[in-house]
């Protein structure tokens, strides 16, 4: 093995241990033995995670003022165009082990990466009280009919407690809900499809040739679905980074390929099946919400299966795209003392304090106002990335207080920078928020990085000459701290300890 200058590829690279706010189980580079997602249960995750309400409201939206063939297939192709986007960070995870917030540390300094992520991590649990909400109403309706008893707040409480547990459990007993749960799901779907379909026909209608009198335009409708996925566009190493990988494996696609079928796929199909949907109860009963149709109109088992879609689909939702980003982020800020099954705790309450039965009354001014920020974070991700650190990273510096992302007293002015001036652009650019804020953040980070930071502070894994030193899973490396050495060791996938476990495994 070589030697790099800063003794980056040495089997120990020590960084001081002590209290060390950088550090917790939770947060260090998930090794190739600790990833226990396959390729099917990376699909259950995301069909789990897109059927969520506000899905609903995309494709009622568009049938105000386009033909449903063309609703749902713009749907599908921008999810498409999403996908291929988040597989860019996806690797991320695959290839480091590492989570959203860790890896901010390098554009965004050991000190700075709290601004992004906190904020990620706040938007996310502000989600899961949203979802929590639904969920409860939900349960509410389930026992007042089955008892009369009406109280939706404990409930919420109930609900909240159970998801909490299950997500502290860790990443294998989310995929176990997922797996349950997803196809569950689809099912109760597929039967409100026809419910719906049936109702329209009551009324004359043909869905399929039902055109809205509004001015809806196909770009509009194209970027609005772009836009709506951009938290986990910019977060999904957190899930990645346990979906399993083959170790030595350059080639991009064949690296990634157990996160391909997921996300090219399952995304895509899943969120153009629940859009369209919506779209079908707008034309039949003049509302975008179809569980408030059918609910108005079901009762006894099919009331109770209708809700029960709700509950199963505001939990999955819940656990992968809301409560574990949350919880990393709140560990990251507050390691060590922090641990991953008490920031889950922490994100549920923060969803709760922000009083989401109020925010869901103006959803979509919520989601437009973070995911202009959110887009020119992932510009700053994928510009670092690819093409200033060319996939190659120093994993342990990034657990070092002092090491070279200390850059300007633990704080990279190019990310800061970057974020401020390419999301604040975004913020007031209407429709096109989402791919300004993602270009701008992209061209702004690699000037800067290039003219100013890099000459000043070094970059070890950004020589002329790429090293092999700096990358993971592509040549069967890893990454793994040694509490008695206070060092990161640099192993093979067949040194591993198969037996060691973490606390959000």
């Amino acid at each position: 093995m070589s030697v790099s200058g800063s003794g980056v590829a040495d089997k120990a690279s020590p960084i001081a241990s002590h209290k060390n706010h950088l550090l917790e189980e939770s947060i260090l580079p998930v090794v190739n033995t600790q990833r226990p997602i396959t390729a099917l249960g990376f699909v259950w995750i995301w069909v789990g995670i897109a059927v969520m309400i506000a899905t609903f409201q995309l494709g009622a939206n568009g049938i105000t003022g386009v033909p449903l063939w063309q609703v749902v297939s713009v749907i599908f192709f921008a999810n498409m165009v999403l996908a291929l986007l988040m597989l860019l960070t996806a690797d991320i995870g695959t290839e480091h082990g590492l989570s959203f917030s860790v890896y901010l540390r390098a554009p965004f300094g050991v000190y700075g990466t709290h601004f992004p992520s906190v904020f990620r991590g706040i938007v996310a649990a502000i989600w899961f009280g949203i979802q929590t909400y639904l969920g409860a109403l939900a349960l509410n309706g389930i026992f007042e009919y089955l008892t009369g008893f009406s109280n939706w707040a404990v409930w919420y409480g109930v609900f909240a407690l159970v998801q909490v547990a299950n997500t502290a459990m860790g990443i294998k007993a989310v995929e176990r809900l997922a797996a349950i749960a997803a196809p569950a799901i689809l099912a109760i779907s597929i039967w409100m499809y026809f419910t719906l379909d049936v109702l329209a026909q009551t009324q004359g209608i043909n869905i399929w040739r039902f055109v809205g009198e509004q001015d809806v335009t196909i770009l509009t409708l194209f970027l609005a679905n772009v836009a709506f996925w951009s938290t986990l566009a910019i977060d999904i190493p957190n899930i990645t980074r346990f979906v399993k990988a083959p170790s030595g494996e350059r080639r991009f696609f064949s690296r990634n390929k157990n996160v391909l079928l997921a996300q090219l796929l399952a995304l895509p199909a899943t969120q153009a099946w629940i859009a369209l949907i919506g779209a079908v109860s707008f034309i039949a009963a003049g509302d975008w919400n179809p569980v408030t149709v059918i609910q108005g109109q079901g009762e006894g088992l099919s009331l109770i299966v209708l809700l029960v879609l709700v509950i199963l689909a505001q939990w999955s939702t819940n656990n992968a795209a809301n409560l574990i980003p949350a919880a990393l982020a709140f560990v990251n800020a507050g390691a060590p003392k922090v641990s991953y099954p008490v920031a889950v705790a922490i994100a549920a309450t923060v969803g709760t304090l922000f009083m989401p039965w109020a925010i869901l009354d103006n959803l979509f001014s919520f989601l437009f106002s973070y995911g202009a920020y959110l887009s020119a974070i992932g510009g700053i991700m994928v510009s670092d990335y690819y093409f200033i650190r060319k996939r190659r990273l120093n994993v342990p510096h990034l657990y070092r207080e002092r090491g070279q992302f200390h850059y300007l007293k633990g704080f990279n002015p190019a990310g800061i920078i970057a974020w401020l001036v390419a999301g604040s652009v975004a913020f007031f650019s209407g429709q096109w928020a989402f791919l300004l804020g993602f270009v701008l953040g992209a061209l702004i980070y690699f000037a800067i990085m290039k003219l100013y930071v890099m000459k000043r502070f070094s970059q070890e894994e950004c020589g002329d000459a790429p090293s092999d030193d700096y990358l993971g899973t592509s040549v069967d490396y890893n990454w793994v701290y040694d509490e008695a050495s206070s060092s990161f060791l640099r192993l093979r996938s067949d040194e591993l300890d198969t037996e060691a476990s973490r606390e959000d495994l």
